[in-house]
């Protein structure tokens, strides 16, 4: 098994970090930059930071903000938000962003996977695929957009083999059922994703404890751990964290 990593994630409204349930009902988590210099000197493998408002205000994400950001980090940067064009990709990389990730742009435009692949390689494309629990859909799951406001119909599986075939280099998949609770990753929701594809898939919504992060990776088959809550508001370290799976056997990078 490959180390595991941990990526604090930073979900930026108006130039400050801020934490929800459900993508609503935020609570103000302090500065971007202040918090980036602290997850990275805790030993966070990369950082991701998310302008959770810029596809619903129907704008493209605060390259300002990256350009901060990314001035502090040694470690990568995965930025997502607004971005829906190569142009935007390569604004942000032109600032120091390691990674972008993109969601409801390619929903809209599936291609766009393929040709940032194709220019940027895979290794630098993520696709963000946010869903919720339906019946209906074959894997129980379907894809939501612009922040897991709209449902599009289409199931989990069925898209995440498309980006797979497109050239995403890895998968950032949230469940909205389970974002900002506390209750734990979504596992039958990561889990799913993570069988279907060869990708590296990242686990996010819902981390609480320890032991959430130890079942993402064991049931979840997650690659790389996801969090918010539990880091902004202190109630763990991502050193404890890595403590913690190390010691259940997980490998972790020092």
């Amino acid at each position: 098994m490959k180390s595991v990593r941990i990526i604090p994630c930073l979900d930026l409204k108006d130039g400050r970090v801020v934490k929800g349930v459900h993508f609503v009902d935020l609570r103000d988590a302090g500065d971007p930059v202040e918090n980036s210099a602290y997850y990275q000197q805790e030993g966070a493998d990369e950082l991701a930071m998310l302008d959770i408002a810029a596809t619903v205000e129907n704008r493209k994400t605060r390259v300002e903000w990256a350009e901060q950001v990314a001035a502090v980090l040694r470690i990568p940067l995965v930025v997502g938000g607004g971005i829906g064009s190569l142009e935007d990709m390569e604004t942000l990389f032109a600032v120091g962003v390691s990674k972008v990730s993109v969601g409801t742009a390619a929903l809209m435009r599936p291609q766009l996977i393929a040709e940032a692949a194709e220019r940027y390689g895979s290794g630098r494309m993520v696709v963000a695929i946010d869903g919720r629990r339906n019946p209906d859909m074959p894997s129980g799951f379907e894809v939501t957009a612009s922040g897991g406001r709209r449902a599009v119909g289409r199931d989990v599986v069925e898209w995440a083999r498309e980006c797979e075939q497109l050239g995403a280099g890895e998968l950032l998949t949230t469940s909205m059922d389970g974002d900002g609770t506390l209750a734990g990753y979504d596992l039958p929701f990561t889990r799913t994703l993570a069988e279907a594809v060869g990708l590296p898939v990242i686990a996010s919504g819902g981390a609480g404890t320890l032991e959430h992060f130890y079942d993402a990776v064991v049931e979840g088959k997650a690659s790389a751990l996801l969090a918010a809550s539990v880091f902004h508001f202190r109630m763990f370290t991502v050193g404890q964290v890595k403590e913690y799976l190390s010691g259940r056997g997980i490998p972790v990078e020092a």
